[in-house]
């Protein structure tokens, strides 16, 4: 069917790095692209259309194909745009210094944002950005304290604590196994359980795992708090990349507390393997270094 009997295709536009959209329809690129530079106000010469999502070019071939209602991006000469990532860039860029301007931002990408992926992307970073990771006493962050007992003043102490309880349980697990050890090994089971028992307790039952204050052949995680996702003992890393941060707000520390950091929940944790095998943690802090 000729372009001049099709029906106009609709799309929404806007410039780089602007949040505000308009409708624009046209039977053609060129139509499209005239309308956008007179709406705002920018040269045609040099100008081009991209796909807000991924960055594609829109190009005569492409028109008709591009679904309704797309949403493009008007680049004049010397811009470029990748996709939605560029966003995300651009506002990771300013992340390392939070502040309302940056929030505003990371909401006004998510306005009238419809993939799911890409919603939660950003309302996962939106969280992250809004969220006191760097703060460390009751006094600064209240809220993430709550539930937890007067006695713990800073969340590194109760981080220390969480990790070392946990590998005390796990310790009871491996004790408690010696009933299902033939009558002829239980004696060296058990000799060898004591062992491991007296290296945790000299090691203060590595504590220090959880614990972002630590020096950093001594923790787990980031200076900042980030914990990743080591995959399973028989592979190098966690291939889905999973990664938390306890330090973050409540929610998150209560997540942490049923986080195996193997991700292998079927079998005996492995981080009682490393805290027995390695009592100052050489081994698995090498992804921290």
């Amino acid at each position: 069917m000729s372009a001049v009997l099709r029906k106009p295709k609709t799309f929404k536009l806007r410039s780089l790095h602007s949040e505000k959209k308009f409708g624009v329809a046209g039977r053609s690129c060129e139509e499209v692209l005239r309308k956008g530079c007179q709406r705002l106000q920018l040269p045609v010469p040099g100008s081009r259309l991209c796909l807000y999502e991924d960055g594609t070019e829109l190009t005569g071939d492409y028109f008709w194909s591009a679904p309704d209602n797309s949403e493009l991006v008007l680049l004049t000469a010397g811009q470029t745009w990748q996709g939605f990532v560029s966003d995300i860039s651009r506002f990771l860029s300013v992340f390392q210094e939070p502040h309302a301007g940056v929030i505003q931002a990371a909401r006004q990408l998510l306005w009238d944002e419809r993939a799911p992926l890409r919603q939660k992307l950003l309302a996962d970073l939106l969280g992250t950005v809004s969220e006191n990771i760097a703060a460390e006493t009751r006094a600064e962050d209240p809220p993430w304290f709550e539930g937890l007992e007067s006695r713990f003043r800073s969340k590194s102490g109760y981080l220390r604590y969480s990790c070392e309880s946990r590998i005390r349980s796990y310790l009871r697990e491996v004790t408690s196994g010696a009933s299902l050890v033939g009558a002829e090994a239980r004696e060296e089971y058990l000799r060898l359980v004591g062992s491991m028992q007296q290296k945790l307790q000299a090691a203060q039952y590595n504590s220090s795992y959880f614990d972002r204050g630590a020096k950093a052949g001594r923790r787990l995680c980031t200076p900042e708090g980030w914990f990743s996702c080591q995959g399973p003992f028989d592979v190098d890393d966690c291939t889905s990349r999973h990664s938390i941060n306890p330090y973050s707000n409540r929610e998150s520390r209560v997540l942490f507390s049923t986080w195996n950091l193997d991700h292998v929940l079927e079998t005996v944790p492995s981080e009682l393997t490393a805290a027995i095998l390695y009592p100052c943690g050489e081994a698995q802090s090498e992804a921290v270094r």
